[in-house]
Parts: C-alpha cells; sequence; structure tokens
C-alpha cells in the first residue's frame, strides 16, 4: 500500500461525497490505485456514517472506522493513523475547508526537500478578528509556559512518511493534544504555505480555547509547578522584609498601626493565591490520575471494508 489517505467524520454528512470523489481522484493520479481512505467517524450526529458505509460498498479503497462514541478530534485522528497502513499517510480534514489535492503538491515537496513531514501552514489565519486574536495568543501563551514554538497557524493537513507515523503512534498519552505530539516527535518537517477555506463556523469557541490551552500546557510542561514555587519564595521574602518593619516601627516609633485595609487586602490576596494554586496542583493529579488508569483513548464499535477480490 502506497498512500492513506486519513480523514475524521464529524457533521461531515454535506461534504463527505465530494471529497471522497476529489480524494479519490488525487490519489489515484498520484500513486493509481494503491491507495486507500480511511475514515474515522467520531460520534458524528448526522448521517455520515451511514453515507460512509455506502461507500465502502462499492469502493473497496474505503475504510471507516467506527468509534463507539464522540472521543474528541485529536484522539480520533490518532485513531486513524494506527489504522492507516500505507508507505506514506495523507493526513485532512473532510469539511473541505482543507483541499484534497493538496497531496499532490506536498509530494511534490517531500519528494524534492527529502523530508519526513510536509505540513499545511495559513498565510493568514481565517475568520473574524477574534478567532484570529485569540489563536494568535494562544501560540504565544503556550510557547511562554512551555518553551515549545509550535508552528504558528498551522492546518491539520499534513503529508507523513511511514516511520514518522510509527514514531508518532509510540506515544501513550491519554490526553493527546496533536500540534504539541507533531512538534515533540521530531524528524525532518517542512511547511508549505496554503490557503484555508471556510466552509462552516468554527467549532473552537474561546472556552475550548482555554480549556485546550490547559490541558495543552499541562500535558507538555510543569511551568505552572514551578512557578508556583517561585511566586511563594517571592510573598515569603516580602512578608519577612514587611515583619522586619513592623518590628522596627514598634520600638523605634512606638506609634499605633493602622492597617485594617492592608490586612484584609493581604488575607485576601493570600487566599486566592492558596486556592489558584491548589487548583493548579489538582489539574496536574488530575491528569496523573487519568494516565494511571491507562484507558484506551479510543474504542472501534465496527470496522466497515468491502473485501478485495
Amino acid at each position: 500500500m502506497k498512500l492513506s489517505i486519513v480523514a475524521t467524520l464529524y457533521q461531515s454528512a454535506p461534504y463527505l461525497n465530494e471529497f471522497y470523489a476529489r480524494a479519490s481522484a488525487a490519489a489515484r493520479e498520484l500513486v493509481g490505485e494503491e491507495f486507500e481512505i480511511v475514515l474515522v467517524n467520531d460520534g458524528s450526529p448526522d448521517n455520515s456514517l451511514n453515507m460512509a458505509i455506502k461507500l465502502t460498498e462499492h469502493d473497496a479503497h474505503v475504510i471507516v472506522v467506527d468509534l463507539s462514541r464522540n472521543f474528541g478530534h485529536h484522539k480520533a485522528m490518532m485513531t486513524g493513523l494506527a489504522h492507516a497502513k500505507g508507505e506514506r499517510v495523507f493526513l485532512i480534514d473532510s469539511d473541505l475547508e482543507e483541499e484534497p489535492e493538496w497531496l499532490l503538491s506536498f509530494d511534490e515537496q517531500m519528494r524534492r526537500e527529502s523530508c519526513d513531514v510536509v505540513y499545511g501552514v495559513q498565510e493568514r489565519r481565517k475568520g473574524s478578528w477574534f478567532e484570529r486574536w485569540s489563536g494568535q495568543w494562544f501560540y504565544h501563551f503556550f510557547k511562554a509556559l512551555t518553551g515549545f514554538a509550535l508552528p504558528e497557524n498551522v492546518v491539520t493537513t499534513r503529508l507523513l512518511t511511514r516511520r514518522y507515523v510509527d514514531a508518532l503512534l509510540c506515544h501513550q498519552e491519554r490526553e493527546v493534544f496533536m500540534a504539541g505530539l507533531w512538534y515533540i516527535t521530531g524528524f525532518d518537517q517542512h511547511s508549505q504555505t496554503i490557503k484555508k477555506h471556510s466552509t462552516s463556523e468554527t467549532t473552537y469557541t474561546f472556552r475550548k480555547k482555554m480549556s485546550l490551552l490547559v490541558n495543552s500546557v499541562t500535558s507538555f510542561s510543569n511551568a505552572p509547578l514551578v512557578s508556583i514555587f517561585y511566586i511563594g519564595v517571592s510573598i515569603s521574602l516580602f512578608a519577612s522584609i514587611y515583619i522586619f518593619y513592623l518590628v522596627g516601627h514598634w520600638l523605634f516609633l512606638a506609634k499605633p498601626m493602622t492597617g485594617w485595609t492592608s490586612v484584609m487586602a493581604s488575607i485576601w490576596l493570600l487566599g486566592g493565591m492558596v486556592i489558584s494554586f491548589i487548583g493548579v496542583v489538582g489539574v496536574y493529579l488530575s491528569k496523573i490520575f487519568s494516565e494511571t488508569k491507562q484507558r484506551p483513548y479510543t474504542i472501534v464499535r465496527q470496522i466497515y471494508a468491502k473485501q478485495k477480490e
């Protein structure tokens, strides 16, 4: 098998047939009949699964991996990569915001530059000003907290060699953050500037982006825990200096001290910081709890494929 095309399905019914036709045409142009299309149904609430099963009935190139429920985009992608058998793997979203025809230009660049990964980067992030601003803020904040300079404005679409996919699948995290895993897996990765289309509203709300940021930072860095230690040391030093000031004031000036406002403000400040610090530790404990259980990150209900004659 020379090529695997991997895509996830979630509310993909309006785009699936066109995606299948265009992806098949691009694959045939590149490798003839030596390809497969792996579609992972991530608990889609529409009829994406039924449409995909119909594709398997008349085309042996199509394989449908039906997950038992919705596990999330990143975990569904990892499941699709685990089922791909091709020498090269083309990972792409099925909503046609990313063009299946990019396969040809990605392959040309991979052969020309002898790299292991070619991934798409948007020249300008699509969406409203808030979507663009929040996306840029996410990457800067992630770099500040983890030290990892992830490529900005990347898209899902990428062409991967077999050895890179095998290395990527060695990661056993229960909480999957694909952008981080792509980066830390290493190998020779090159970008290609693309223009992403807009076929639907983004499902990544500000709340989801905040959740993704917390998950990604705590998965790839212990910086929040280290910062708690340094903040605690700083507060202790400040408190010690203030104690010496109070003692000196009492010994040499002997004047009654006023300061109920500062006392109450300090209590509220320190109380809030203690609670927030406990919360940070709690997030890491929840990560440890999740990892030690070693639950599978997805469960496959059934695999649909037509037997090749």
